[in-house]
């Protein structure tokens, strides 16, 4: 099980700086999301300051762009990184795309799936230099002029990893992908019994296995040397999952425990804009189906235990700790 660390959201300027400080902690990868900024451009600092770690987007929103632009960015930064790149991708929901980026949304899993195929025939293209000629049902990239062509890189195979809740996405990437990223809002229970199954029917119909694929997610954890911190970790988890739980989308997580009756009480408060009065219908039952708690040191060894076989990358949702625990922590997740 290899350990990662989510790239911070503030300044671009401290984006190479953060990618020292996790190589030296001895962190497997980095990702960075796409949410208040670009998701690419910090990991272009981070390529240039860093040797070893893995560097990734998780996500970076594919309906956002075509497919050569995006192929161009993956080339770019597979090429800097000298093949630490994995390409992360989300569909975001309709209102987004079509509101926030002004782009299409129809059919999105039948459109990511063109897209994936469309970007490595792309990558085909300038790798071996044989002719552009992609014709699908929503793009067709059939002109690449030398002038345009970045040519061959020493590392031309990108892992391509895929987001989603649904059990469409998750046949995609068991077919076609070489990771999956799972929504931080998820249960052990809920990657075994759905999650896994779809991949698995993905897996089937691609004619590949289980170590075709990777699955990574930021997970939930209540991190504390003391009972006074790990209590005030508890309750931003409890705000976190009850804010997730309201969105009806992820309902299906909470319906899988029995808890359907408390979603849709969430989503009411959300509704009206109580937010404050979300949290407590989060009960600490069901807060430990989502959060693994312990201390710094003794959380690995249960976060291996509790994901074995279900998840292969994991990322701290709210990492925190000091800069010591934070490097116990993949000193323990490496033992």
């Amino acid at each position: 099980m290899f350990i990662d660390t989510g790239l911070g959201v503030g300044s671009l300027g401290n984006s190479a700086a953060q990618a020292q400080q996790a190589e030296a902690l001895g962190y497997d990868a980095l990702w960075s999301s796409e949410t208040q900024h670009d998701a690419f451009l910090p990991l272009t600092l981070a390529a240039a300051a860093t040797h070893r770690i893995k560097l990734g987007t998780a996500v970076a929103i594919a309906f956002a762009r075509s497919p050569m632009n995006l192929a161009y960015i993956g080339w770019d930064l597979q090429q800097m990184s000298g093949g630490r790149f994995i390409l992360g991708l989300g569909t975001q929901i309709k209102p987004h795309i079509e509101r926030r980026f002004g782009m299409i949304w129809d059919h999105p899993t039948p459109r990511l799936r063109e897209y994936v195929l469309a970007m490595r025939h792309i990558w085909q293209c300038w790798q071996t230099g044989e002719k552009l000629n992609f014709r699908g049902d929503f793009f067709k990239l059939t002109l690449m002029s030398p002038f345009f062509n970045p040519g061959p890189i020493a590392h031309p195979q990108i892992p391509i990893y895929i987001a989603g809740v649904n059990d469409h996405l998750c046949r995609l990437a068991g077919e076609l992908c070489e990771g999956f990223h799972v929504h931080p809002f998820h249960t052990p229970k809920y990657i075994a019994e759905f999650i896994l199954p779809h991949i698995d029917a993905g897996l089937k119909a691609g004619g590949r296995a289980r170590g075709d694929i990777t699955l990574s997610s930021a997970i939930f954890v209540i991190a504390g040397d003391t009972a006074e911190e790990r209590a005030t970790v508890r309750e931003m988890v409890r705000q976190q999952i009850s804010f997730y739980a309201s969105t009806p989308s992820y309902h299906p997580v909470f319906a899988l425990h029995g808890w359907q009756k408390q979603a849709n009480e969430l989503s009411a408060l959300a509704a009206r804009g109580q937010w404050g009065e979300m949290p407590a219908l989060v009960s600490d039952a069901m807060l430990a189906e989502f959060a693994e708690e312990g201390t710094h040191a003794e959380l690995p060894g249960k976060l291996k235990k509790r994901y074995a076989g279900l998840l292969e990358r994991i990322t701290y949702y709210l990492p925190g700790g000091t800069e010591a625990q934070r490097a116990e922590t993949v000193k323990q997740f490496h033992a």
